[in-house]
């Protein structure tokens, strides 16, 4: 390609949706991550309602979905709204409870995500986030060693057929000691229909969003999953 057409190439467009509960932070989560895209060339838009996932329009000229809404409701027309948008090349990303903590009653919603969020221990933990070795290669961990966080570790219930490109061993839960040592998926990967989603579980509070791993993580998850 050259430099004439690459200038004359339209500009990717992402839809941030953010909303939810407001102890993750959405607005300033999310407000973060929508200046990066700007800053990455992307034309952005930003909803508060969970309504942009009806307007098929909207959907069509969007090549990424950042959402960022914690628990809350969704109805049947929004999900299949953009389950369709995300089967049809439209990329879906998030992290944490943003995405994998959304619509506990939607199971639908799950399928498309890979993964279900189902407890975390009381207190923040420190826990090491380890790359998997057969995935080094992959776009969105290329270059990233192991690290370490201090924050919720999630317990989640995931699909087998995720593609794993990080983990963590559960640490020691006195609630549930029965489940200290599980490998868990921290970040993956997985193709719905023509679409890519990316999530990770990492992202409680924006002090998270600041290690160099977790904010590199989201960036390259956003970039990979964009159509």
């Amino acid at each position: 390609m050259t430099e004439q057409q690459h200038l004359a190439s339209p500009p990717k467009r992402a839809l941030v949706v953010r909303g939810g509960w407001e102890g993750h932070s959405p607005v300033a989560a999310s407000d973060r991550y929508a200046k990066a895209l700007e800053e990455d060339g992307y034309g952005v838009t930003v909803s508060d309602t969970l309504d942009s996932y009806l307007d098929d329009e909207l959907l069509a000229a969007t090549d990424l979905v950042v959402q960022c809404w914690t628990m809350g409701q969704i109805t049947e027309e929004q999900v299949l709204g953009l389950s369709r948008a995300v089967r049809a090349g439209t990329g879906l990303a998030g992290w944490h409870g943003g995405i994998v903590d959304s619509f506990r009653g939607e199971t639908r919603y799950q399928l498309m995500t890979g993964a279900q969020f189902v407890h975390h221990p009381r207190e923040f933990t420190t826990y090491e986030v380890r790359p998997v070795p057969e995935r080094a290669d992959h776009p969105v961990t290329v270059g990233t060693g192991p690290f370490t966080v201090t924050t919720e570790q999630y317990y989640l219930h995931v699909d087998p057929a995720v593609d794993v490109l990080a983990v963590t061993d559960y640490t020691e839960d006195p609630d549930h000691p029965e489940l200290a040592g599980v490998v868990m998926p921290v970040a993956w990967t997985r193709q719905w229909g023509s679409g890519r989603v990316f999530v990770t579980a990492i992202g409680h509070n924006l002090a998270d969003l600041d290690v160099p791993e977790v904010d590199s993580m989201i960036r390259k998850g956003m970039a990979w999953a964009t159509r």
